[in-house]
């Protein structure tokens, strides 16, 4: 009987946010060890699952839907929306997750009592602008991502042309993801996290505030942070050095 592989090194799982799909890590993903397995997922409804998504569309069902593709014991990824999911994910299928980091993600997005977040008319106008032109938003989007590269404009071309190559989420998903960042609320379910769990923010980020870092020991005691201290809500995009140096360390550490 042939014996487990106890070099085989752990998937890195990575989940887009909203508006976007898989195709937004490809700058990434190329500055990654070789060797190293990765599984870029697009969330249900968006670029090559544009067509498969749940309904009615809850973090549940779709947490459901992509843990089927993650193999146990996997490092997962999750940014903004994605980091929503993932956490879903790490709470209902922890042998999914061995190690999770949620980058520029928060547990409850929207701004509550002694809580920093968006407001519902920051919400309002992005989900305004998204679905009267999401290719043009998206476009934008990736250009403000790209502030603070030394290769912004090139960077932003070369991710418009990644994200936009694939099929852009129905009108019924963008609304449907909006619910999600504006209802989901999971900080009483944080102490529950069975794994290593890192938050990377951007200081500057406005979506993300980055207030959270001090709030975030009183749900998630066993958490550790990251802090970007130039980039906004995309640092794998603006910083990506830094962030590439920082997520060598984060495979490296966990795989030790």
């Amino acid at each position: 009987m042939s014996q487990p592989d106890t070099n085989r090194k752990p998937t890195l799982v990575l989940i887009h946010g909203w508006g976007v799909n898989h195709a937004v890590w490809s700058q990434l993903i190329t500055q990654l060890p070789a060797d190293w397995p990765v599984l870029a997922l697009d969330l249900p409804g968006y670029g090559v699952a544009s067509s498969d998504w749940p309904q009615p569309y809850t973090l549940a069902a779709v947490a459901e839907q992509l843990a089927a593709k993650i193999p146990p014991g996997s490092y997962l990824l999750g940014w903004s929306l994605g980091g929503l999911v993932a956490t879903e994910i790490a709470l209902r299928y922890p042998a999914k997750v061995q190690q999770l980091t949620l980058l520029a993600s928060s547990p409850c997005f929207m701004q509550q009592d002694k809580w920093p977040g968006m407001s519902d008319k920051v919400l309002a106008q992005f989900a305004e602008s998204l679905t009267n032109n999401l290719a043009l938003t998206v476009e934008r989007f990736l250009a403000i991502q790209s502030m603070g590269s030394s290769s912004a404009r090139q960077d932003t071309k070369v991710l418009k042309a990644a994200v936009l190559a694939l099929p852009l989420p129905d009108a019924q998903v963008l609304s449907a993801g909006l619910q999600l960042l504006a209802q989901t609320d999971q900080r009483s379910q944080l102490a529950g996290l069975a794994m290593p769990v890192t938050w990377c923010l951007g200081r500057l980020d406005s979506l993300v505030p980055s207030k959270i870092a001090d709030l975030l020991p009183d749900y998630c005691p066993q958490a550790q942070l990251q802090l970007f201290g130039k980039a906004s809500h995309a640092p794998f995009i603006s910083h990506q050095p830094e962030f590439v140096s920082w997520l060598h360390q984060w495979l490296g550490a966990g795989s030790a």
